[in-house]
């Protein structure tokens, strides 16, 4: 028969536990940490990032940023908007530039893994 004394012992060091910390609990000792499930919400954190696997080469991303400021583009350019094809070629350039540089930090990224 188990000693009643032990198994207070056993639920008091359960609850210790549990309260002082939780993680290692919920974790179970001596369990790798990495394989746990991961309840956290979602965060744009380093952590998250480097779970994201990159998917879209570099040269697809800016093919279809030519291309929907080439379809714009030439809708501007059917109806003789002149401004609006300004406003579109300034845009275009300028987005290309935003992209060039995430596209950047993202290789910077992934080398560093």
């Amino acid at each position: 028969m188990i000693d009643p004394l032990d198994r207070r012992r056993a639920i008091t060091g359960a609850a210790k536990r549990f309260l002082l910390d939780p993680a290692a609990e919920r974790l179970g000792e001596g369990r790798d940490p990495r394989l746990a499930p991961d309840d956290s919400p979602p965060r744009l954190t380093l952590r998250a990032l480097e779970k994201i696997v990159m998917s879209r080469s570099r040269e697809r991303i800016l093919e279809n940023l030519d291309e929907m400021y080439r379809e714009a583009f030439e809708r501007a350019k059917a109806t003789g908007d002149q401004a609006q094809m300004t406003t579109l070629d300034f845009a275009y350039r300028r987005e290309q530039l935003y992209f060039e540089i995430l596209l950047d930090v993202r290789d910077a990224v992934e080398r560093n893994r």
